[in-house]
């Protein structure tokens, strides 16, 4: 252990003559300027909230209360604040037909705009209505066309794209599975978001 210390002792000093030798002043530490530091790659930007519609029931009627969407998850992250129901300031006006769901249905897409969403066992069939709030609120999301065919999950099943604009409703349905059922609605008869 000695024999380390005194070799070390004897390489400092080495390199201390050497660089006398040279014309190198002795120094000490100097401070300027940051640390050093590698390439900076910037982290993903955070998603901008978009404003979508969730459509709820007013006095018994369709309508649609916006919502500031920032979840990337996409077309999920809208269905999961669907079934979650109206917020409380909503609820002061909205009801809602579709039932709170202990776990989350998957979600996925077809090449047809079609929107399938398999919900958890022991979710009874859905009224017209609460068919309606689906089909109408997942018309306005955009689903952009690189999408198309999305990622595959662990099961096969496609999983849907993020959202990332709105579009106008008229050219999607939603395709539910249950435990045992199955029900499909369009958005044809959905109302327009800009006129309420």
């Amino acid at each position: 252990m000695r024999r380390t210390r005194v070799a070390a002792l004897v390489a400092g000093l080495a390199a201390a003559l050497t660089l006398s030798a040279c014309g190198v002043p002795p120094s000490d530490v100097i401070q300027a300027g940051a640390p050093a530091s590698g390439l900076f790659s910037p982290g993903p930007k955070p998603p901008v909230p978009t404003v979508l519609p969730l459509y709820f029931l007013h006095n018994g009627d369709l309508a649609p209360y916006p919502r500031k969407v920032s979840d990337p998850g996409g077309i999920g992250a809208v269905v999961r604040l669907l079934f979650a129901g109206p917020t409380t300031s909503e609820a002061v006006t909205a009801t809602t037909e579709l039932p709170h769901l202990a776990n989350t249905p998957e979600v996925a897409i077809s090449g047809d705009n079609t929107f399938s969403i398999q919900l958890p066992e022991g979710v009874p069939p859905f009224s017209h209505l609460a068919m309606r709030q689906l089909a109408c609120t997942v018309a306005h999301v955009a689903v952009p066309s690189a999408a198309l065919p999305a990622d595959t999950n662990q099961d096969g099943a496609t999983a849907a794209p993020p959202v990332h604009a709105q579009r106008s409703p008229g050219h999607t349905s939603v395709h539910v599975i249950g435990d045992g059922w199955a029900m499909k609605q369009s958005d044809a008869s959905c109302p327009d978001p800009v006129q309420q």
